[in-house]
């Protein structure tokens, strides 16, 4: 693999790729409009596309920054120019926006995935220009999870009802308390872990529904053994405690995929949670060769 191939890679974060995935699974999964696996497979290479190009302009918005906390990124030292760094981040947005918009033409499903896959590639330069010293960042970052559940679910042809708002709601929440943590990844300590009362609000949505099916079960506890874990490396007193907590929540957003799934109830949702399930160990897995923060 080329110098330019690794750098590249550790711009785009790519490890955190699978949690995209199944962000995309669900969304298609709550808008009742059934899992077919060409429209998964186009449309979520479309907003790994753009997921890969916000991890990018993050690095060019942030160099001045990172030249100071973090010297080893690939821009402050020199590997890869803010100027490239900025045209290979909005390329791949546009890119993904272009996918979605051409794939919804070819499939009658008019201009609402095109509108959505936009105010997602909106809002990931939004965050990316003005998180720093934004108290909203969190909320933010959130949004732009919960809008890959709207264009995943316009794209299969299907609604925003209540189990995408709902859902969504869920996993804004999730993103609100990681992200806070996770603005705390270059402190020696966590100053606050208030924000994790956020994480409580999937638990209090999906409690009950979950636990009739098997797989919904295994995914619940999972993703409660999940936060549990982090909150003990939090209260630890490990080096890298926060950053070990971070990438592991961060895996864990494939776990409340999976929760949110097996909850529809739906045929073939047993099958897509399980698949969801899959999306945990394998960010965890890409995160031991490639950094996910």
């Amino acid at each position: 693999m080329s110098s330019r191939a690794r750098v590249y890679l550790r711009l785009g974060r790519v490890s955190n790729l699978p949690t995209v995935w199944t962000n995309v699974l669900c969304g298609m999964a709550l808008s009742g409009a059934g899992v077919r696996a060409p429209e998964v497979a186009l449309v979520g290479f479309a907003v790994s596309l753009m997921y890969v190009g916000g991890m990018f302009l993050n690095d060019a918005f942030d160099r001045e920054i990172d030249a100071r906390e973090r010297p080893e990124r690939p821009i402050p030292s020199g590997l890869v120019s803010a100027r490239e760094v900025f045209a290979v981040g909005y390329g791949l947005l546009g890119a993904g926006v272009l996918l979605v918009g051409g794939h919804a033409h070819l499939a009658g499903r008019g201009a609402a995935p095109a509108v959505a896959s936009a105010l997602l590639a909106g809002a990931i330069v939004l965050y990316d220009a003005w998180h720093k010293g934004n108290p909203l960042s969190p909320a933010l970052m959130g949004l732009c999870r919960v809008l890959v559940y709207g264009t995943a679910a316009l794209a299969a042809g299907g609604q925003l009802g209540s189990a995408v708002l709902g859902g969504g709601m869920a996993l804004l929440f999730y993103l609100i308390g990681l992200t806070a943590i996770a603005k705390q990844e270059n402190l020696l300590a966590v100053r606050s872990l208030w924000a994790l009362g956020f994480m409580a609000v999937p638990f209090l949505y999906t409690l009950g529904a979950p636990l009739t099916g098997l797989v919904g079960t295994i995914a619940y506890g999972a993703l409660a053994g999940c936060v549990i874990h982090a909150v003990r490396l939090l209260r630890g007193t490990r080096r890298d405690r926060i950053p070990r907590a971070v990438v592991t929540l961060i895996a864990g957003i494939s776990l409340l995929d999976a929760v949110l799934i097996a909850r529809t109830g739906a045929p073939g949702a047993d099958g897509a949670a399980a698949l969801s399930l899959l999306g945990f160990p394998l960010t965890l897995a890409m995160q031991r060769v490639v950094r996910g923060t």
